[in-house]
């Protein structure tokens, strides 16, 4: 028996969903299908590769994750040639599954769908919001093509491509003795209550924040909401640290935070997008890194 690539797109589609009915789902066909070709492949080179659970769902196996991999390597290959032969007029078409920072999401997100939407009409952008380290697994299980997401706690596996940065700044009540200031030198705030946003890795990059300043952060409240944190710090609960700055001030409740740049040198952080080192970048991943990196210029006023 030969290995179709039929059999290869409907494994590494099974694998991304890890379900069977949610890959026949996606490619309109019947489960059967998608169960007979990952049979048919897991017979042919001898080993399983995935763990059939019955209310869980699939699980992949070490051997199904090596194989994942190649797999959506032998894919992208062949995609590019194909590319290449069709020439670099035809439309971009097809799907691209993205993963990206829950924090990032509402500032990028909306206008990179619609400018994705004009400029290539027949390309679709799947997403799927994550923290720092769901983004690293869906990555690294073969659900993403593509993570848009700030340079933390990314594995060796993953090859990176900065398409932003930006310098964290105060975020203060409206009230704040220092909420005027155009700048604040950390120590300013020693013994007041702590806002944090608690986020896997962005949590220890805030405090970390604090303690090179010398600061023994008294964390009063804590949540991996961004706007919740925001709507705390406005009603006057305590001062956080926040990276993405809204247009505007205003919280969910109608209040107000200050935001405020900090005086202590203090490290950049990286906005990213991110892809698998073994996967080669298709002309679809290519279109949407180059419709983020606009989107990026757009956000700035450069563009």
């Amino acid at each position: 028996m030969d290995v179709t690539l039929t059999q290869l797109r409907y494994f590494v589609e099974a694998a991304g969903r890890l379900s069977m009915t949610g890959a026949a789902e996606r490619l309109n066909i019947a489960q059967s299908a998608v169960s007979a070709a990952v049979s048919q492949l897991e017979r042919y080179v001898g080993s399983q590769f995935f763990i059939r659970q019955r209310s869980k769902g699939l699980v992949l196996t070490p051997a199904g994750e090596l194989f994942l991999r190649d797999a959506q390597a032998v894919l992208a290959h062949l995609e590019e040639a194909l590319d290449h032969a069709r020439g670099e007029q035809r439309s971009v078409e097809g799907r691209v599954r993205l993963a990206c920072f829950s924090t990032l999401a509402p500032f990028l997100l909306p206008g990179l769908l619609g400018r994705l939407r004009s400029e290539h009409p027949q390309l679709e952008l799947e997403v799927t919001e994550a923290d720092a380290a769901g983004c690293s697994a869906a990555l690294l299980s073969g659900q993403a093509d593509l993570a848009l997401c700030y340079d933390l706690g990314l594995p060796d596996g993953v090859a990176v491509t900065a398409v932003d940065s930006s310098r964290p700044y105060l975020a203060l009540p409206p009230d704040h003795k220092l909420a005027g200031r155009p700048e604040v030198a950390l120590a300013e705030l020693r013994e007041e209550p702590f806002v944090l946003l608690d986020l896997p890795h962005t949590r220890e990059l805030m405090l970390s924040i604090l303690r090179d300043a010398g600061l023994d952060p008294d964390v009063r409240f804590r949540s991996a909401s961004y706007e919740t944190v925001r709507t705390f710090v406005a009603n006057g609960h305590g001062y956080s640290i926040l990276h993405q700055r809204p247009q505007h001030g205003l919280t969910y409740d109608g209040g107000h935070v200050a935001a405020v740049a900090i005086k202590d040198r203090v490290p950049e952080l990286r906005t990213v997008l991110a892809h698998l080192r073994t996967q080669r970048p298709t002309a679809r991943m290519r279109a949407v890194a180059q419709a983020v990196r606009h989107q990026v210029a757009a956000a700035h006023g450069t563009a």
